[in-house]
């Protein structure tokens, strides 16, 4: 009787084991408006990768706005990323998880800590950078996990790039419902972000309650989607690391992008349509690596009825709170000197030569008294002209017309030296200034500031995720307080919460203080705003 009793309690033992495992299996699977999707289960997040929120933009697809995507029957695994989008290596920092490359790439990726898929949580979606030409959803460094351990659904998206993502042909624009071309890559993070509107709540997530961010190319993004009268009410705050469309350099116009489409085609030898939609992908992408091909932004008609600064200057802009800013050295003081010394002389023959008849205003501004004051100078420069004005420029005009808190911060930490174990890997990466045998010995300090992108793994709490550097235990304080005002932000529009320093927003345009992110953070007054109103100044003369 003990053996039969023994028995049924382990049947039903098992029995009640593999309900479990069933029973799991069923909490992982969702119901979209396209089909059932099934996740993973990482460590107490569930995961679901490789979503499609649009139709493959293939053959007669390819430059088109996105489609919607054709339904599935039964239940669709998400447990692999989606291929990245047709992209040439050109950025060494890049570390790719996703299922390949292929012109099928609009794919999404959700992290969520829903226990009962019903709680309404914030919403994060957040656009890669990589210059409009490269990068991709599944790069470690914006993986979503750590932001839902903060009680946030995370969403990465993917989206087109290069001439796949912002290709204009009069052709193109005369077979267009809405007269466009170009800026697909845009229209693919709106498609995104109605996606989210219409499947979010199926993984514990608020459509009211979405929080955009970007970081340089995904920065200019966010400005865009902000700019654009399409993405009104899709989002409800946006985040913006480094980069704007509002920068000293006007967006080109529809008809001036079609000029240089033309003269792109007849250059590679596919003059119509028809010729260029024959191309294989790889042949496409190929012909990228011309000096000629630079496709951007255009002011469209469609998403753009005017330029981006233009909707931000008349209060047009999509208003929501904004955390923005900019790094300490998006540029180093070689882009403007170049192999020249860093000498007050060099200095200012180098602005003069460049900038002509703004030169004597521009140094007036950015002062140098002695040779010692020229790298630091000459760096905040470069940096300005490539990326904090535009940025700045966002900042201070939605602070005048966008009616809602705007939170400016200026991030200083510098990334610690490269794992020592990095090798001769290391040496190539540091410049080649250490042979290789020497780096296995020391660790390789990289900068004096905080590079463009250097805040990435800091903001979204993926620092271990990068094993190129030796992070210490200030890099993780860091972190913490920076991913503190993330959470915080996306969870109610202010970054201000319990065990940060206070963040003021900034005041109507005028002098303010700014969020200095470091190892010690703290709230300082604007320091160089004579700087940027003469860039401003100049930018609206041109």
């Amino acid at each position: 009787m003990k053996l039969l009793a023994f028995t049924f309690m382990l049947i039903f033992s098992i029995a009640g084991v593999l309900g479990e495992d069933r029973l799991n299996a069923q909490e992982l699977q969702v119901s979209t408006r396209d089909g059932v999707l099934e996740g993973i289960n990482e460590s107490g997040v569930y995961v679901f990768k490789g979503i499609p929120f649009a139709a493959p933009p293939i053959g007669p697809l390819r430059w088109r706005e996105p489609q919607p995507v054709k339904k599935w029957q039964g239940v669709r695994k998400a447990d692999k990323f989606g291929p990245r989008a047709m992209q040439r290596p050109i950025f060494g920092d890049m570390n790719f998880r996703s299922n390949g490359m292929s012109e099928d790439c609009l794919y999404l990726n959700v992290w969520t800590p829903t226990k009962t898929f019903q709680e309404k949580l914030p919403v994060l979606v957040y656009f890669y950078g990589g210059g409009l030409m490269a990068g991709d959803g599944s790069e470690p460094r914006y993986d979503g996990e750590s932001m839902a351990r903060q009680g946030i659904v995370a969403v990465t998206v993917n989206y087109r790039l290069n001439i796949f993502g912002f290709f204009s042909h009069p052709e193109l624009s005369k077979g267009s419902p809405f007269k466009a071309s170009g800026n697909y890559g845009l229209l693919d993070q709106y498609a995104a972000l109605k996606w989210v509107q219409a499947n979010i709540a199926a993984f514990g997530g608020d459509p009211n309650k979405v929080t955009i961010a970007g970081e340089s190319a995904g920065s200019f993004s966010v400005s865009a989607q902000m700019a654009s009268p399409l993405s009104k009410g899709l989002f409800r705050a946006a985040i913006g690391e480094s980069g704007s469309l509002l920068g000293n350099r006007p967006l080109p116009t529809l008809a001036e992008s079609e000029k240089k489409g033309i003269a792109f085609a007849s250059a590679i030898g596919a003059p119509s349509l028809e010729a260029l939609r024959a191309l294989s992908a790889d042949k496409l992408l190929e012909a990228t690596a011309r000096p000629d091909a630079n496709f951007g932004v255009n002011i469209d008609g469609y998403l753009f009825q005017k330029n981006p600064a233009d909707v931000f200057k008349n209060g047009e802009q999509a208003k929501v709170p904004l955390l923005v800013g900019w790094n300490s050295e998006e540029m180093n003081y070689r882009a403007l000197l170049g192999s020249l010394q860093p000498t007050k002389e060099n200095f200012t023959k180098v602005v003069r030569e460049r900038f002509g008849e703004d030169a004597e205003a521009l140094l007036a501004v950015y002062t140098v008294d002695t040779d010692e004051d020229v790298e630091r100078v000459a760096t905040d420069f470069a940096g300005d002209q490539f990326i904090a004005y535009g940025t700045w420029r966002w900042s201070d005009l939605h602070s005048q017309t966008g009616e809602n808190p705007v939170y400016r911060y200026l991030y200083a930490r510098p990334r610690p030296a490269m794992r020592a174990e990095m090798g001769d890997a290391v040496a190539g990466l540091a410049g080649g200034v250490i042979k290789g045998g020497e780096a296995k010995k020391q660790r390789i300090p990289l900068s004096k500031g905080a590079v463009h992108s250097a805040e990435i793994e800091y903001a979204l709490g993926n620092l271990p995720t990068n094993r190129v550097y030796d992070w210490q235990a200030d890099d993780y304080k860091v972190s913490a307080v920076l991913q503190a005002y993330f959470a915080n932000f996306i969870k109610s529009g202010d970054p201000n919460g319990l065990g940060v320093p206070a963040w003021p927003a900034i005041q109507q345009g005028n002098a303010a203080t700014i969020m200095h992110v470091d190892t010690v953070s703290e709230a300082i007054k604007e320091k160089h705003r004579d700087r940027y109103l003469l860039l401003e100044k100049l930018a609206t003369m041109k």
